[in-house]
């Protein structure tokens, strides 16, 4: 396997990112979809390859090359990911092209199912969230083996308020992560919750202070190595215990497409304010992130004047700052609350 050719591809991308962390044998994988955040055709083809060419390189690899961890996270400041491509969705319905709606469901579950399968290979899935999770962004967080969320995150479902359902995987992962009922009830409520609210119901992993994410994902794969055997033991049990096939996500595809091509107009232009509402946020991470980065980079020029050298600008990162709300946040009583701590287990 010619590993820079490879990693050569992964540069062409235009809605995504890859980085290798070799000391700690992980991959990490951003996405940046634009002009919206969301999981776009181009988006979702670059997956895809992605998703090939590490399975080709994990089947592959030598011991100093092996990969243990897949850390999907996000290149734009504030959101994770905004879930399905509702412009594409509106389209669509509007045409009544039932095969296009399926062909885009399909390809969102085959991306998803690999994740969940680990690429047939012995790979942790870590999904490290630093900003808004919604719909598909949410379900794809929720086929990672682990969650690392950063406080005052919103994720949740809202598709029920255009008279739609997440149907790319939400209730067959949230249901085997918590229960039948709180998985109906968290598709049902279209409500945004706080990440502390899904990490005291155990849908969030490790909840960590704003900007620590990083932190904490390099702790789990620290404690993960220090116990290998244990964790990889415990989630083939997991995985035999309650595993997801392959057919299930088609058949709930199935119901989803069959459910959206029943859509009216007035469901249609909730989903255009709801387009609207995610322009909006993305304008402003991304003005945001502008703004620090001009403002970072005049103290720079500043120092020069006295006399410090100016070696390079800086590149553009995740900001650490208050987030703003999604749409609406509503809280809910998650009944008996966990302790806030770093290790769930």
């Amino acid at each position: 396997m010619n590993y820079t050719a490879v990693r050569r591809g992964f540069d062409q991308y235009q809605h995504s990112e890859v980085r290798f962390d070799q000391n700690t044998h992980s991959v990490w994988y951003y996405m940046k979809a634009s002009p919206r955040p969301c999981f776009s055709r181009s988006l979702l083809d670059e997956i895809v390859s992605f998703q090939a060419s590490l399975r080709s390189m994990a089947a592959n690899q030598q011991s100093d090359d092996r990969i243990d961890f897949l850390v999907l996270a996000s290149g734009i400041p504030n959101i994770f990911n905004l879930g399905g491509d509702l412009n594409l969705f509106k389209k669509l319905i509007y045409s009544k092209d039932r095969p296009g709606l399926v062909e885009y469901a399909t390809l969102c579950i085959d991306v998803l199912y690999h994740n969940v399968i680990h690429l047939d290979q012995p790979i942790t899935s870590i999904a490290l969230v630093k900003g808004s999770a919604l719909g598909g962004g949410l379900e794809a967080a929720l086929s990672c083996d682990v969650i690392v969320a950063e406080k005052d995150v919103k994720m949740g479902f809202p598709e029920i308020l255009f008279n739609l359902f997440p149907g790319m995987g939400a209730y067959s992962l949230l249901s085997r992560k918590l229960d039948s009922a709180r998985a109906r009830k968290i598709m049902l409520s279209g409500k945004l919750y706080d990440a502390k609210e899904l990490y005291d119901m155990g849908v969030v992993d490790y909840l960590t202070d704003i900007g620590q994410g990083e932190k904490a994902v390099a702790e789990h794969i620290k404690r993960h190595n220090k116990s290998k055997k244990g964790y990889d033991g415990i989630r083939k049990v997991v995985e035999r215990v309650n595993p997801l096939s392959y057919d299930e996500l088609k058949d709930i595809t199935e119901i989803w497409v069959d459910t959206a091509l029943k859509l009216e107009d007035r469901d249609i232009r909730m989903m255009d304010r709801l387009v609207r509402s995610q322009d909006r946020l993305y304008q402003s991470a991304s003005s945001s992130e502008e703004r620090r980065v001009d403002a970072v980079n005049k103290d720079i020029d500043n120092l020069k004047f006295k006399g410090v050298e100016r070696r390079n600008p800086v590149s553009i990162s995740m900001p650490i700052e208050k987030r703003r709300p999604y749409l609406h946040s509503v809280r809910i009583d998650s009944g008996k609350k966990k302790t806030e701590e770093q290790d769930p287990e």
